[in-house]
């Protein structure tokens, strides 16, 4: 199953033009699974955003930026695709973040790409609706140490939510590192 998805994520980074043909939920003839839509419902759309990184022992000097993204379905709504570009005294990135949901193991898949310092494409941990929040749990080895980070989607609105990326320490309690609010951008 990982081979299938990891092949289906690679055709999706390499053929850009073709999934930007699939229907997108508003159009005829797309049924996504409810987990997806549920998630569409929340997050889906055209966003600013702006990001703050906190001054941490992982970015000392902290930073900002401000960008835009797209969260739009594909390959007939059984993904949500996250895509957006930003620059700031934090640097330019540029992401792409893939979520499904694998029905065998109950809970949701996320794929991440990153094009900053260093980053690179890989399944990122697995999600999960906590309450009104969408959370994804993952490890990242840092300076040789394997270390607990979390993104969380909160503050869920129609026209703005929050993302907080944090570090999970050891006695379970969190520091915020990157702070990313999005806001509907508006046609």
């Amino acid at each position: 199953m990982k081979n299938i998805c990891m092949f289906f994520l690679a055709w999706l980074i390499a053929f850009p033009a073709l999934s930007a043909q699939v229907k997108e939920i508003g159009e005829a003839d797309i049924q996504p699974t409810p987990e997806i839509k549920s998630l569409f419902e929340a997050l889906g759309g055209d966003w600013d955003t702006s990001e703050k990184r906190e001054r941490t022992q992982f970015f000392p000097n902290g930073g900002e930026r401000t960008g835009r993204s797209h969260v739009r379905l594909s390959a007939a709504g059984s993904t949500l695709v996250m895509e957006g570009h930003s620059d700031g005294s934090a640097g330019l990135l540029s992401y792409i973040i893939v979520v499904w949901w694998d029905k065998n193991a109950n809970r949701y898949g996320f794929f991440t790409c990153f094009k900053d310092s260093g980053s690179s494409c890989k399944v990122r941990g697995t999600a999960k609706w906590d309450g009104d929040k969408f959370v994804n749990d993952y490890e990242e080895v840092v300076h040789g140490k394997t270390m607990k980070f979390r993104d969380t989607f909160q503050d869920v609105t129609p026209n703005s939510h929050t993302l907080v990326f944090a570090w999970v320490k050891d006695d379970g309690s969190t520091e915020p590192v990157i702070i990313s609010e999005s806001v509907r951008r508006s046609k």
